[in-house]
């Protein structure tokens, strides 16, 4: 175990490298920004699976992709900001946590609707 300089038997908490708070807000917002182009081919693919017998719907697909993209960003967000967690500030915190908290709640959704219905 390793001793602070007070003498006291507490760890210290690593301090982030430099840039870590701003690398984790780039990847975070463009985890979001991914999150959110996947919407609208997400809708026209649901509308086009729905409303014709079309097979060569490529709305879904692109739809995934673009959601994968953002798992990557998010994952890629949320390890340095779990492995700094009490060195960063409340926002960059949040802000690193929201992707993963987004992914943990779409999964969630994804299972428990089938189930309802």
């Amino acid at each position: 175990m390793s001793r602070n300089p007070d003498g006291s038997g507490a760890e210290s908490v690593p301090e982030p490298p430099f840039g870590t708070g701003r690398r984790i807000r780039n990847r975070a917002i463009w985890a979001v920004a991914w999150f959110t182009a996947a919407v609208p081919p997400a809708f026209v693919g649901l509308g086009i699976a729905t409303g014709t017998n079309d097979p060569s719907n490529l709305a879904i697909p692109l739809a995934v992709l673009f959601w994968i993209a953002g798992f990557l960003c998010a994952v890629w967000a949320g390890i340095p900001t779990l492995r700094y967690w009490d060195s960063l500030p409340n926002t960059t915190r949040w802000l690193g946590a929201l992707p993963l908290l987004y992914v943990s709640l779409f999964l969630s959704v994804a299972v428990v609707v089938p189930l309802l219905t």
